[in-house]
């Protein structure tokens, strides 16, 4: 794997994370070092961090709220 991707991954550890439990990515990223814009897309969706992800938790979270209430 080349040094600057190795370097990337590096800075954010969920990312780093996100490696260690899929090695299938050091395989890609030596042959196709482009694609750790794809693994990072990936990461998010793992780690629930995408838009429809938060907006689903944040309703889910208004709903739990609403209850107490009642």
């Amino acid at each position: 794997m080349r040094g600057e991707v190795l370097q990337y991954i590096r800075k954010q550890p969920e990312l780093h994370q996100y490696l260690r439990y899929h090695p299938m990515w050091y395989r890609r990223l030596s042959r196709n070092p482009s694609a750790v814009y794809e693994m990072e897309k990936e990461a998010k969706v793992y780690y629930g961090k995408t838009f429809p992800q938060r907006v689903e938790r944040w309703q889910n979270n208004m709903n739990t709220a609403m209850m107490f209430l009642e």
